[in-house]
């Protein structure tokens, strides 16, 4: 996944990645504000989500401590993150404003 993910976050598309975990309450009420998130901004930006019991090390390079973890890339920086739920408009202008989108 390590590989494949550093393809992913170098995108020019802005990526949003969800860290998560199934077992985690709050994550899976993120979930359906993400598909909200992806409806409203379509190609504008990529959504992807990463378990973390699945993905283990890439979350402790990431320096995931809790769930759901969202962190925004674009050309392979940082430019967001943010630990537990957010309504689907504050994650969309939060999108928008720290991308050239």
């Amino acid at each position: 996944m390590n590989n494949s993910f550093d393809q992913i976050i170098n995108s020019e598309k802005p990526v949003l990645i969800d860290f998560f975990a199934t077992w985690c309450g709050p994550c899976q009420v993120l979930g359906p504000i993400l598909k909200e998130v992806k409806d409203s901004l379509g190609e504008r930006v990529s959504i992807i989500k990463v378990d973390v019991d699945k993905n283990q090390e890439l979350a402790a390079m990431q320096q995931v401590r809790g769930v759901p973890t969202m962190i925004l890339f674009q050309n392979g920086k940082q430019l967001w993150r943010q630990s537990g739920v957010l309504p689907k408009e504050e994650i969309i202008k939060n999108i928008l404003d720290k991308t050239n989108n």
